[in-house]
């Protein structure tokens, strides 16, 4: 390799433009415990948002919205349920799938010991247990699907209280009839 071609590729430059690639923000707390016994508010997003998960039913105040699943939004909610079964460690104590994500939350517990995919020792987050159960739920569900639909990563919050807890749960709750207040709606 030329000594030209060593700076081009180390600069991310090409034809002496600089192309220096935009620094993904870090969107977990850092030095956080992930893998510590908690309840965690996670987002999961399609890819580009696409809203291919359900639709929304029935909008007006007499009537509640009703959430009609569409093939992938099945495939979706099957294995939300399924994966209760899979880590005994984590529950999924509530979720909602809507149109282009889903809010999920769950609780670690390690009362009956550690989970059966072992954390680090030095905890990176990456690897902690809620990046390997929403790994693991997005590889489950695009294989019945047949393509990657979600978007990389996920959102997450630390649920630090009951109150704060109650405030997730009721606004799971209550997402699809504030679908349109949403940060995740499109239109």
């Amino acid at each position: 390799m030329s000594e030209r071609e060593i700076t081009v590729e180390n600069s991310h430059s090409y034809n002496g433009e600089n192309m220096d690639l935009p620094k993904r923000k870090p969107n977990r707390l850092k030095k956080y415990d992930y893998g510590k016994t908690g309840a965690y508010f996670i987002t999961i997003c399609t890819h580009n948002r696409a809203e291919i998960l359900c639709t929304i039913v029935g909008t007006g105040v007499l009537d509640r919205p009703k959430i009609e699943l569409s093939q992938y939004g099945v495939i979706a909610d099957e294995q939300i349920k399924k994966m209760n079964n899979f880590y005994n460690h984590i529950s999924v104590d509530k979720y909602v799938v809507m149109p282009n994500h889903i809010h999920l939350l769950i609780s670690l517990n390690f009362a009956n010991g550690r989970s059966r995919t072992p954390v680090p020792t030095i905890i990176n987050n990456a690897n902690s247990d809620i990046s390997k159960f929403v790994g693991t739920f997005k590889r489950f569900t695009n294989k019945e699907y047949g393509e990657n639909i979600w978007q990389r990563s996920f959102y997450d919050h630390i649920i630090r209280n009951e109150n704060d807890y109650r405030e997730i749960w009721e606004y799971i709750e209550n997402n699809p009839i504030k679908l349109t207040e949403g940060r995740f709606y499109n239109k």
